[in-house]
């Protein structure tokens, strides 16, 4: 493939390597030169355009990217259509992805031009999770570089073991003055890893902590698949009461300790075949820890043994992961919820010469109540409000609407401060978030329920915007969840159009009205839009 700049009359057929707008023109990049093109552009004086011309034997991104796609078709992973060379995988249920890192590896040395990334290996997914993603980086590969790519992947580069449904005893120890409130504590932890991972605890017993007792109970364990044990005490040596009370009951100790912090206490066994896992003290905190690794294999009917558990150190530094999964907020459905708004309301109006821009009122109703209402009629999974908590005045004509109103305390440092605060206060089920700003007095629940129709991350369209008529992208804009982190942690009063132009590879633009470009934020821009208005 050859790439650079050609003559306008010789690029017929050819691949236009950067988007062209001019004069009501847009032509995206990767479109295939036709004659029309070439008569449009010459009539606005264009002289050249940059290409890509393709070789006899070069394979087409998307044909190329499809091609390498299917030879990892597996079980449990869906394919997804091609779309701007990149073809991604999804798990079509829940469970733990399983990889040979040797052959993706092999895979991303034929070419640099041809790459593969996938989730680590033994990563949970949840059913719609995005496992691996092919791209083909430039707008076509030779023929031989994919058929070489192609013999390094087979459907064992990628496996999905879902999680299967099974049934657990759990046995709560208590101690001389232990408090009734960590027990139903250490209990609510455990049933909430257990629900997420369809692990149902057919029975909870309460037992002295003493090794007669547990071994007792570990014997009355019947037909469970598995036993859970969480002690009023750490235990602290193999040969502890916990451990001790399972080798009593006619079982096995396997492991004690794990190179994973939080998590170093768990112990692990079986009995007649059926793992038996010793709880550290920190699974009464829903913050991951090595236990939900050791679970999520269990539930995936994976072994777990001495040496698994042994190489989990690389990786097992979990206390000062700063955004790791909780199971109080894993969607047990494995669905998201519709995608939830967030309308930015705690600016602080310095262009309006003394004025605040969301207080003025249209047909009777300030500006920041009448966008919220419209919004809320849309198919959105709710609004949160991002206010500036010293302006009491904003936050008085939203009392009464039906949305949740998020303090920016830091708001005065900009736009960013409203972003991290509204993604913060997210909740937990929102698979999507559309940032609305509050001062656009033309956005319509229309132009957010086209945003949703369009938002399809699995074909690349994890970023949705709308396009006015002039060819100029506007706002609301809707971002997947894979992009809550990167928006939280931008500064300053730029906003997330840095993040949009790195992402483009995954925008989608929906065509909608002039709307989506006016926003009222100084006196002039109220001064003419009024006036347009009245005379319409």
């Amino acid at each position: 493939m050859k790439f650079g700049p050609l003559p306008l009359r010789d690029t017929l057929g050819h691949t236009l390597a950067h988007s062209f707008h001019q004069d009501g023109l847009r032509l995206a990049k990767g479109h295939v030169i036709r004659a029309e093109d070439i008569a449009r552009l010459d009539a606005l004086s264009v002289g050249e355009l940059t290409v890509a011309q393709f070789a006899p034997d070069d394979v087409e991104e998307n044909a190329a990217a499809a091609e390498l796609a299917a030879g990892l078709a597996a079980p449990l992973i869906r394919v997804t259509e091609p779309l701007n060379g990149r073809v991604n995988l999804i798990a079509a249920r829940a469970g733990v992805l399983r990889l040979d890192a040797g052959s993706i590896t092999a895979f991303n040395t034929v070419d640099p031009s041809i790459t593969i990334a996938t989730l680590p290996d033994y990563a949970r997914v949840s059913e719609g999770t995005m496992v691996a993603t092919i791209k083909i980086i430039p707008y076509a590969v030779p023929r031989g570089k994919v058929e070489q790519a192609a013999a390094k992947l087979s459907a064992d580069s990628l496996t999905l073991h879902p999680f299967r449904p099974k049934t657990a005893r759990l046995i709560l120890t208590r101690t001389s003055g232990f408090k009734p409130s960590l027990l139903e504590k250490g209990e609510a932890a455990v049933r909430a890893r257990a629900v997420a991972l369809g692990l149902s605890l057919e029975s909870v017993e309460t037992v002295p902590h003493t090794q007669n007792d547990i071994a007792n109970a570990i014997r009355r364990a019947g037909v469970a698949d598995m036993v859970l044990i969480l002690g009023a005490s750490a235990t602290s040596d193999s040969n502890d009461v916990a451990p001790a009370g399972l080798v009593d009951a006619g079982g096995r100790l396997t492991r004690f300790g794990m190179p994973v912090d939080p998590g170093n206490l768990l112990f692990l066994g079986e009995l007649a075949g059926k793992p038996v896992v010793g709880l550290p003290g920190c699974c009464r905190s829903p913050a991951l820890n090595g236990v939900d690794w050791v679970l999520e294999r269990l539930m995936a009917g994976l072994p777990v043994t001495h040496d698994d558990i042994a190489v989990m150190g690389v990786g097992g530094l979990l206390k000062e992961v700063p955004a790791r999964p909780q199971p109080r907020r894993i969607r047990r459905s494995g669905k998201s919820a519709a995608p939830h708004i967030l309308l930015l309301a705690a600016g602080q109006s310095s262009r309006m010469k003394g004025q605040h821009k969301l207080l003025r009122e249209i047909d009777g109703v300030p500006l920041v109540r009448r966008t919220a209402e419209r919004l809320l009629k849309s198919r959105a999974g709710g609004i949160s409000i991002v206010i500036n908590p010293q302006n009491a005045a904003v936050e008085k004509v939203l009392k009464g609407c039906k949305a949740q109103l998020v303090p920016a305390r830091d708001a005065s440092s900009g736009l960013a401060a409203s972003l991290r605060a509204g993604i913060n206060a997210l909740p937990p089920e929102a698979g999507a978030v559309i940032i609305a700003l509050a001062d656009m007095p033309e956005v319509t629940a229309g132009d957010i329920d086209a945003l949703i129709n369009g938002y399809d991350p699995a074909r690349g369209a994890a970023i949705v915007a709308p396009v006015a008529p002039n060819g100029k992208r506007g706002n609301p804009v809707l971002f997947d969840k894979r992009y809550f982190e990167s928006l939280a942690s931008l500064e300053g009063d730029s906003g997330a159009k840095s993040l949009i132009e790195a992402e483009s590879d995954n925008l989608h633009l929906v065509p909608r009205g002039a709307g989506v470009l006016v926003d009222l934020d100084t006196p002039e821009a109220w001064d003419d839009w009024l006036a347009g208005r009245h005379s319409t």
